[in-house]
Order: structure tokens, then sequence, then C-alpha cells
């Protein structure tokens, strides 16, 4: 991490404790979701809960306890201008329920994400799965890790990749037409549809190869995963493999991007075939 402005413990210390904000969110959103909950829509017309509202406003005070110096940019406080973002060199992005659409399919596949961001990279990155109670968490310069339920953390790393034997992961609810080709340039492969960040995560436990989003995607969307991807050996990039930036310009949209087990393997090569087409 580079040389930061505020005095913060040790990062894996820090982890821990963005663990347990992750995990009391959680226990939110499970009120909520084991209820009948109500949906109104966002502007942009995506569904929002009350537990979406439950577990930001959980996390913000928490951190607000824990780090009250540094700002938070949370999905459900996103209408901050540029102006006001840009002076920030270290701030929390958090996604406190990604997966709105599976959480309403009641069907388990959504996280709750907290990542701390250091010069326009992540370097704290935590996936909690309430559903399940299954935490992933890493930070820049050490192991990424999965702890299920209350069991002892367990270090996790990426796959090198086989050819002859590909695995990938889909969305469950956003998947593309882009999508589609990738998956049919690739060949006879496997694949794995699931909601949220998991996609990433089955990336980092070494279950898939690679995970291509070619559609929109927020920051707070990839923050935390993408931590716990590159601690894990893998990477997260645009489409000409350049690692995914935070907070460097107006709009919170990511470009479309790969998560990649790998990083040996030709998958630009891939990419730049598929363009041509």
């Amino acid at each position: 991490m580079n040389k930061s402005h505020f005095n913060l413990p040790p990062l894996p210390e820090l982890t821990i404790k963005i663990s347990n904000i992750a995990k009391e969110a959680s226990s939110k959103i499970l009120e909520i979701y084991e209820s009948d909950f109500a949906i109104e829509h966002k502007d942009d017309k995506s569904p929002l809960t009350a537990a979406d509202m439950a577990s930001h406003e959980t996390i913000c005070s928490k951190l607000a306890e824990l780090t009250p110096d540094i700002p938070v940019l949370s999905e459900e406080s996103a209408d901050l201008p540029f102006t006001t973002r840009q002076k920030w060199q270290t701030y929390w992005l958090v996604d406190p329920l990604d997966g709105t659409r599976e959480f309403i399919k009641r069907n388990g596949e959504f996280t709750v994400n907290i990542a701390l961001i250091d010069h326009h990279e992540p370097v704290i990155g935590v996936v909690h799965v309430p559903v399940t109670d299954v935490t992933y968490f890493a930070s820049k310069g050490n192991d990424a890790h999965k702890q299920t339920n209350k069991g002892l953390p367990q270090k996790i790393q990426t796959r090198k990749t086989n050819p002859e034997r590909l695995t990938v992961a889909g969305s469950r609810s956003h998947g593309s037409e882009r999508q589609q080709k990738f998956f049919e340039k690739l060949g006879d492969i496997e694949i794995f549809a699931i909601g949220s960040s998991l996609k990433f995560c089955l990336v980092a436990e070494g279950v898939v190869d690679i995970y291509p989003r070619f559609g929109p995607t927020s920051e707070w969307d990839t923050a935390a995963a993408q931590c716990i991807v590159e601690a894990a050996g893998g990477l997260v990039t645009d489409e000409n493999l350049n690692p995914l930036r935070y907070n460097t310009k107006e709009s919170l949209l990511n470009p479309n991007f790969l998560v990649i087990a790998d990083i040996s393997f030709d998958w630009l090569g891939i990419i730049q075939g598929l363009k041509m087409k």
C-alpha cells in the first residue's frame, strides 16, 4: 500500500475488522430476506430493497466508528460529485448488497462487498455471502482466504489454465450476446452461471479459469473482489489487459472486463479475435 495520510492498523488486522462489519451487515440483510420484503426501484429502474439500505446504514456507521477520517462511497450514496471524490487518496468503496436481483429471486447468490481503495487500487477486499456465511477476504501483499461459517480461514489461489478443459463463469441475470459469442469462441467449455461477485470468487479459489463481463457494472461491484482475485494470483483487467482502476473519472461505470485466473494464458489473443469478428 502506498503511504497514506491516515494512521491505519496493518492491513491484515484491518481486514479482519472489515470482515466482522460485513457479517454484521449480513445479519441485517437476512432479517429482511426471511420476511415478506418490499421492492422499490432506483432511478435507473434497478430494484432496491429495505435490505440494501439496512446493510448500507450498518456498514457506513461502523466504518465511521472504525476509521472516522476515511470517506465512504457506497452504491446507496453514489451521488457525490467527482469534484469531491477526486480529492480522495484513500476511501472505502461499498456495495451493501451485490446481487439485488438474486436476493429478490431468493436464490442466495448475493453478497456484501467492502473495499479499501488507496491511490486508485483496492488494497483490502471483503466479500461476504449472507446465506451461506462464507467470507472471502484479502489485502494487498498478503494471501487471499476463504472462511466458511466459524471455521478457520483457508488460503485460496487461482489455477493454471488447461486449454483442453476450460471452465468459465457467467452472469445469472446479466448475460449478453457478446458473452455468448465469447463462450462459443472458447469451444467446448463448462459454464458456471451464478450471481453477484461470487463469479470473481470462483476464479480466486481455483474453480474457474475466467469470468468475462461485457456489459455495465459500477466500481463498487468489482473493487473488493478484484483485491481477492489479485491476492490469489489472478488479474481483473479491461479488454486490453490493463488492471481496473478506481475513482479516476466522473463516471463510476467500469469498462468491459475480464477476471483471469492464469495470467500466462493468451486470453488477449482470444479477445482480439473476438473484436475482429
